[in-house]
């Protein structure tokens, strides 16, 4: 059986990085984007980062251009967005595909361990993805493919994957699991 920390992720630069270097921390694995209804969600992301990095919590942000073509730009482009918009100090890795045949396999991985169970009906937003992705697969539901930008994967210390959040979720909640995790 695999663990995460047998996978890596990829600087901006195209350096790997090997998941194995945050052993013994709380990870929060994200895919983003800058042009999306949830990127205000950076917000609430960076004020962890802020609260809980010296505890213990690591941010991993890969952008993705794979849901309504909302990450276009370059990984440099991206970045500067987030820093100067959101103050981010977390580090963003290279714009990679989380679903379909070049998707990281980081992914493949998540997506083997928490399988989609659903959007947070209080979102004002979970109407317009329900609708959108019913009409494209009326299946979308059963299938543990990332739905949208902003789904987030929480890792504890031990390198379980022991939660996943879609975008629709509250983020005090995302910020309550990863807090009793530290």
């Amino acid at each position: 059986m695999s663990s995460i920390y047998d996978y890596s992720v990829f600087t901006t630069k195209g350096e790997e990085v090997k998941l194995e270097k945050f052993k013994g921390k709380v990870l929060l694995i994200v895919n983003t984007a800058t042009g999306c209804g949830f990127t205000p969600q950076y917000e609430p992301l960076e004020k962890m980062y802020e609260n809980y990095h010296d505890k213990g919590l690591e941010i991993i942000d890969i952008p993705c251009n794979q849901f309504g073509g909302q990450a276009p730009g370059s990984d440099d482009e991206i970045h500067a967005f987030c820093t100067l918009h959101y103050d981010t100090k977390f580090e963003q890795f290279k714009k990679s595909d989380v679903n379909g045949g070049n998707e990281l396999k980081l992914y493949t991985f998540l997506k083997s361990q928490k399988g989609f169970e659903g959007f947070d009906d209080d979102n004002k937003l979970t109407p317009v993805l329900k609708d959108m992705l019913g009409k494209a697969d009326p299946d979308y539901a059963k299938k543990s493919d990332i739905k949208w930008n902003f789904t987030k994967f929480v890792v504890n210390k031990n390198g379980e994957v022991v939660k996943r959040f879609e975008p629709t979720a509250d983020m005090a909640k995302v910020e309550e699991c990863v807090k009793s995790l530290l």
